[in-house]
């Protein structure tokens, strides 16, 4: 079972993003507050959870949460910032959005920049560890799923609407074939297996 929080007296945010290592699309980070008895059997990381039941939970955390907010940074401004510095910007823009404001960040992972004066801590595979985070995965992945879905209908080729935008054998064969669209991120390495991430 996850945690529940990690400070009983402050006003806990998860935050988690997804898209991050894709070769095309938006990096989309959420950031949720859940109440402190907050308890689910099955929430956890969402990518060991099948898109069914990520579909299901995304409905439960909306409903139960006491805030929460998704935000996208697209594919021409992860070109310009680059990938860590876009995700971190996009948590950013997912806390700031949140209805009620935070007293603490948990954040997913071990790079962060401080957001205004509000305290954070970094936590690795902090979506296995911590029901916001995990709740916070689940509304990115599920989001930027959905995003993904909807543009796979205008450059079909690529086969977005079961990869995502990774860089599956499909999706590098067609950019091959056929170039790259206005959603592809120009500044990774497209066209052979290792990815270029400009910190």
């Amino acid at each position: 079972m996850l945690k529940s929080y990690l400070y009983h007296n402050l006003t806990e945010a998860g935050c988690d993003e997804a898209g991050r290592g894709c070769l095309a699309g938006p990096v989309v980070a959420a950031a949720v507050i859940l109440p402190k008895n907050y308890r689910h059997p099955v929430l956890t990381d969402s990518k060991k959870l099948t898109p069914n039941l990520r579909t299901i939970l995304r409905d439960e955390i909306i409903s139960s949460a006491i805030a929460w907010n998704v935000a996208f940074i697209d594919n021409r401004e992860i070109d310009e910032l680059n990938i860590l510095r876009a995700s971190i910007k996009a948590m950013h823009l997912a806390v700031e959005g949140l209805k009620k404001k935070p007293q603490f960040l948990l954040i997913d992972g071990n790079r962060f920049f401080p957001y205004k004066n509000i305290g954070y801590k970094t936590i690795i595979r902090g979506d296995g560890l911590f029901f916001s985070i995990a709740a916070a995965s689940v509304l990115a992945k599920t989001f930027r799923d959905e995003y993904m879905e909807k543009i796979h209908n205008e450059f079909p080729l690529y086969g977005w609407n079961k990869n995502k935008g990774y860089a599956t054998s499909l999706h590098r064969d067609a950019i091959m074939k056929h170039g790259i669209t206005p959603y592809h991120r120009k500044s990774f390495t497209l066209f052979d297996t290792q990815m270029a991430f400009e910190f």
